[in-house]
Formats: C-alpha cells, sequence, structure tokens
C-alpha cells in the first residue's frame, strides 16, 4: 500500500452517531436514554415523542448511518484502504458499548473515532467522548482489553463538508420563484445550546474559554455565502439562527430561534428565506421537524417562501472527506509515534481535545483526548 494510503497505527474505524428510535415502541425507551438521570417522568417522555410520532415512531438518523457506513466501506475498498468500519450508537441500537466489545473480540487495537458532529461543544464532542471512556470502562469490568481510541478532529470547515452544503444552498435558491431568489436570505441554522456551553466550548485558551461553537458555524456560514456570491454574483443577506432548544426556560441559551427569525425578516420585508442546516451532517429528526414542520409551517403563515437545503449525509465529497481525515491522523499518530521515541513525550497537537475542553456542570472521564485515562 503507498506511503500517502496508509492507515497504520489504526486497524478499524468506529462511526460513533447519537442513534434513534426505529418504531413506535422505540420512542420512550429511546428518549429515557437520552434523558437518563434527569429524572423525567414517562408522561413527559411521551409529550415529547409526539414529534417521532408524527413520523411513525421512526427517527431517519439510523437508516442515514446504514448508508454513510455502506458509503464509507466502498470508499475505502475503491482508494485501496483494507480497514474495517464499525458503526454505534450513544442512545439506540446498535450500542456503543455492545459495538466496541465485538471490535474488542475482533482483535481490534487502535481505533479512529468518527462522529457524526462536526463542531466543537460539550454535546456534541466531549459527551461523546465520556460516552467512549463509559463503554470502555464497562469492557474493562468484563476483563476485556479494549482497544485504544482516537477521535477524528472536528471537521466542519473541511471542503468535503462546506462544498456540498454549498451547493444545496444554490440548488435551493435556483428553486425560489424568479421574482424573490435574488432578495433572499440564508439562515444558517444549527442546534441551540445553553449559553454557558456555548461560552466554554473548545479549546480552552490563555484568556479563558474560546467560544469555539458559536465561531466554528460562523466561519461554515462565511464559506457558504461567500461561494454563494462567487457563484452567483448576489450578496444575500445572512444570519447565524439556533432552533431545537430545550430544558428549562429560565436558562439562557443561544437565540435567535429559527421561527422568530423567520418573523422578523418578513417584517423587515425579506422577500423569501432558504433554511441552511449546517449543524447537522443528516436529515435527522430535528431536520425533519424543527424546519421541515415547525419552520415551514411558520413561513406559511407569514406567506414567506422558503426552501431548506440539504445536509451532506453520505455526499461522495463527504465520504472522501472521512478518508482524508482518517489518513491525516494516521499520518500524525505515526509522526507521534517517532516524537515519543526521540523525546519521551506525547506533543501538543491541534486533534487532541486538551485538559477541560468543553466542561460539563459534573466532570466525568473522557476517552480521545489529552485527559483520556485510556491512552
Amino acid at each position: 500500500m503507498p506511503e500517502q494510503l496508509t492507515t497504520s497505527p489504526y486497524d478499524a474505524l468506529l462511526l460513533l452517531s447519537f442513534g434513534g428510535p426505529e418504531g413506535p415502541d422505540d420512542v420512550v425507551p429511546f428518549l429515557a436514554n437520552v434523558t437518563r438521570g434527569r429524572g423525567i417522568p414517562e408522561e413527559r417522555l411521551k409529550e415529547v415523542g409526539q414529534h417521532y410520532f408524527l413520523f411513525g415512531g421512526v427517527s431517519p438518523i439510523n437508516e442515514q448511518n446504514r448508508v454513510l457506513l455502506r458509503a464509507l466501506r466502498a470508499d475505502f475498498a475503491e482508494n485501496g484502504l483494507e480497514l474495517p468500519v464499525y458503526w454505534g450508537n450513544r442512545n439506540w441500537a446498535p450500542y456503543l458499548t455492545d459495538t466496541l466489545r465485538e471490535m474488542t473480540k475482533d482483535g481490534r487495537r487502535r481505533v479512529a473515532v468518527l462522529a457524526t458532529s462536526a463542531y466543537a461543544s460539550y454535546s456534541g464532542c466531549r459527551q461523546y467522548r465520556e460516552n467512549l471512556a463509559e463503554a470502555l470502562a464497562t469492557l474493562v469490568d468484563e476483563g476485556l482489553r479494549p482497544p485504544r481510541v482516537d477521535k477524528l478532529r472536528h471537521y466542519f470547515n473541511h471542503p468535503g463538508f462546506v462544498r456540498p452544503m454549498a451547493e444545496s444552498v444554490l440548488a435551493s435558491l435556483a428553486d425560489l420563484p424568479e421574482d424573490v431568489r435574488a432578495g433572499a436570505h440564508l439562515a444558517f441554522t444549527t442546534h441551540s445550546v445553553p449559553l454557558a456551553a456555548a461560552d466554554t466550548s473548545g479549546p480552552v485558551e490563555d484568556h479563558g474559554a474560546g467560544g469555539a461553537y458559536v465561531a466554528q458555524h460562523l466561519d461554515v456560514a462565511r464559506l457558504i455565502a461567500d461561494t454563494v456570491r462567487e457563484e452567483t454574483g448576489i450578496e444575500h443577506p445572512w444570519q447565524l439562527v439556533y432552533q431545537s432548544r430545550s430544558g428549562a426556560p429560565h436558562i439562557p441559551w443561544l437565540e435567535p430561534d429559527i421561527c422568530d427569525h423567520l418573523q422578523t425578516v418578513h417584517d423587515a420585508g425579506a422577500p423569501a428565506v432558504v433554511m441552511v442546516p449546517i449543524g447537522f451532517v443528516s436529515d435527522h429528526m430535528e431536520v425533519l421537524y424543527d424546519l421541515d414542520t415547525e419552520a415551514t409551517a411558520k413561513a406559511a403563515e407569514l406567506g414567506l417562501p422558503v426552501r431548506r437545503s440539504a445536509t451532506v449525509g453520505a455526499e461522495r465529497r463527504f465520504v472522501a472527506a472521512v478518508r482524508d481525515l482518517l489518513l491525516e491522523r494516521a499520518a500524525t499518530e505515526r509522526g507521534r509515534a517517532v516524537e515519543r521515541c526521540a523525546l519521551g513525550s506525547l506533543g501538543p497537537s491541534h486533534d487532541l481535545c486538551p485538559v477541560g475542553c468543553c466542561p460539563a456542570r459534573t466532570p466525568r472521564p473522557a476517552a480521545a483526548g489529552a485527559d483520556s485515562p485510556y491512552a
């Protein structure tokens, strides 16, 4: 195998995702997994689950991950990478612990992890790493020797993630009526998080927390808006907005909400809006309900033409980007191996989450970072 296509030291890739129900009977147990430890009664979970019941109790996320899994395996094979790809979820089958147990029994010793979340935040990065640590600890308690896991870096600004979304925006603009197309606003949407989580997201810098969650989304929004301007010659007004807020109403979260934003731009005279879900890798339930159902209904109430652009899903350039990220990390790790021999210590790197990154209110061990107990 050519040096540039060597995945050593990795002997497997783990696709790590959130998970979702695949039938009506799964909805409440799935939500119980998501909210475990918060003491939320079953009746409340049934109320929250109405979004899922509107779609037959099925979230599309698992099927979309199956499609991505097949695409990754095919891409690796086509490019000479003899690397098995596994799939595990945080909150529904196939569960992460079960998948790591399978990988351990298959003899995998060093695993690269792709999380289906592109940005730095507690819920989008640190919590995945905590779940990895919990799963590894379970296997150790079972007397197994689990593999070392390394999470691939955040890929929010990788061209294979950004360019397909930019082209989807162009397609959505072209689908608008011609008389409103040129003046259309772009609403870049992502999951709202508590302000405290946004403020402490990302690497801790010399002057305090970095606020990486918002900054990274703004970077992507600018890249897409710039591409649209270059392709069309039109500078469309744009704003980063939020969706899917949950939790206690007295806790401040990132705003504005997409529905409030639609009202604001309509009142200001915007002739149309393209909603661009840059915060999501695939069209899962929060995209289907919060944008395609709730926000689209709000726009119809206002008489405001809207379109919703596509997420990347298993688009070929995103799949190729995953391969690129894997090869990049493998090359970095081989360099580190040399560095360890020469210097006797592990040097700093941009692709390792540092100690204290994206802290939770109740700190827990996290794998795949500089503070990992399983390095």
